[in-house]
């Protein structure tokens, strides 16, 4: 059989990744040493030895990754994208002092055009860091998600909601409104969809509380909410209700598996217990809450009683970056530390919470966090042919302890190539700065 003949047996597909490291990160955590991906329009077909890939397919585009390792797209589980225009406006203070003297004010100045160019900031500054999937709260959130789209992203984004005016949307009637608006209009997108998000407790009132649960219940959509952030916002809402946050919640009847609880730092016993009882999903955030001086949320005891454990960065305005690689170095050394035991949260299940932990807290367990024919096509390629990655013993350590942002050099998002070798495609990533710059100059003159 001459070679024509072979190569017309083959299957077509869109893309082929070869030669590369392939980690699955699935239930077997399968692994490829000279692996290929191959990928049709939004999906994984194949995934295993290079040899036998290209022996059963051929693509229209094929990349060569060799010294490089082929892993799932990092999940950012919880930002607030937009405040990359507050980048390093106001460092050092305490949460309260930080939001009420600084955030809040800055953000009544926000307008519509303003988030919908901080979040293009944020996506350029995800994908080149090889986040392909975020979860945001933020204002004005109509120009997240129309961001988010345009830059390629897969993101869950929600208008956050508290008792007190936005500056968006005015009273809150507007405000659940506009949420229920804007689940309908996105409803079926492939790439974006919408959550109800409540602030956090002791900024939304039991009844506001019951009318966002009942609205992600009935709209089949997460209900994401910061929760115990630090020792003193636990305090406040036990002077307010005679409950701990996670107990009032549960008094409401709102923990479950819909809910999102963002940090999650000031538990006991009992609120870690309950967590683990309804299945809620917890996103853990540990460079802001390093940085606010919150405290450090007990990880290890969580991910032991079962709880779904995700990582996040927070905004920028808090962290002051949105690289998934430096939070998972972060995660890893700070329990470490803080048990004064290096077995504890190893580099592989710091690793899952950065992807397969995260799409399940993201409700999107099945489509996204690893590699297997037929999910989503969500793919980072990390070059590993540099002297800080060299040598190679253990790809997880490495993608852990040792890998930076900057290594990523492929991002495929829904099976759309958006990033390649290290030039975003999707983005003009100097026009967006350029924007950002000039809005800083009318933050602060």
């Amino acid at each position: 059989m001459n070679e024509a003949v072979a190569a017309s047996e083959k299957t077509e597909v869109d893309l082929l990744l070869v030669n590369g490291h392939v980690l699955t990160l699935n239930a077997d955590d399968d692994r490829y040493p000279e692996g290929a991906v191959a990928v049709r329009a939004s999906e994984i077909v194949a995934v295993g030895e290079a040899e036998s890939i290209l022996a059963r397919f051929h693509a229209r585009r094929t990349l060569d990754i060799r010294g490089c390792v082929a892993m799932p797209g990092l999940v950012n589980g919880h930002t607030h994208a937009a405040m990359t225009l507050f980048r390093g406006l106001a460092d050092d203070l305490p949460l309260m002092d930080w939001l009420q003297q600084h955030i809040f004010p800055a953000e009544q100045k926000l307008t519509e055009d303003w988030v919908y160019w901080g979040t293009l900031l944020a996506c350029a500054e995800m994908i080149l860091s090889g986040t392909t999937t975020f979860c945001d709260m933020y204002l004005f959130e109509h120009a997240v998600a129309r961001a988010a789209k345009n830059a390629g992203m897969r993101a869950l984004v929600g208008e956050v909601l508290y008792d007190f005016p936005s500056p968006h949307y005015g009273p809150i009637e507007n405000g659940l409104r506009f949420t229920e608006s804007l689940i309908g209009e996105w409803a079926g997108d492939p790439l974006v969809r919408i959550a109800v998000e409540p602030h956090a407790i002791y900024t939304c009132s039991p009844d506001l509380l019951r009318r966002c649960d009942e609205m992600a219940r009935r709209l089949s959509v997460p209900l994401i909410i910061h929760v115990s952030e630090n020792e003193a916002e636990v305090q406040q809402v036990q002077a307010l209700y005679g409950y701990r946050p996670v107990e009032h919640l549960e008094s409401l009847g709102m923990l479950g598996p819909h809910l999102i609880a963002d940090h999650c730092v000031a538990l006991n016993e009992q609120d870690m217990e309950l967590l683990a009882m309804r299945s809620a999903q917890v996103i853990h955030n540990p460079e802001s809450n390093m940085k606010l001086a919150s405290g450090v949320a007990p990880v290890p005891k969580l991910l032991e009683l079962g709880v779904n454990v995700a990582l996040g960065t927070d905004g920028c305005a808090s962290n002051n970056n949105l690289d998934l690689f430096g939070e998972m170095d972060s995660c890893a050394k700070l329990h470490k530390v803080m048990a004064l035991d290096p077995t504890v949260v190893p580099a592989g299940a710091v690793l899952h919470m950065a992807t397969r932990n995260g799409a399940r807290a993201l409700g999107l367990e099945g489509k996204i966090g690893e590699l297997t024919p037929g999910m989503w096509a969500d793919i980072i390629v990390v070059d590993f042919d540099q002297p800080h990655l060299t040598p190679l013993y253990e790809p997880v350590s490495h993608l852990v302890y040792a890998a930076r942002g900057s290594d990523v050099r492929h991002s495929i998002i829904h099976g759309r190539l958006v990033m390649e070798d290290r030039r975003l495609l999707t983005l003009d990533v100097e026009e967006v700065m350029d924007h950002v710059r000039a809005i800083a100059r009318t933050i602060r003159p």
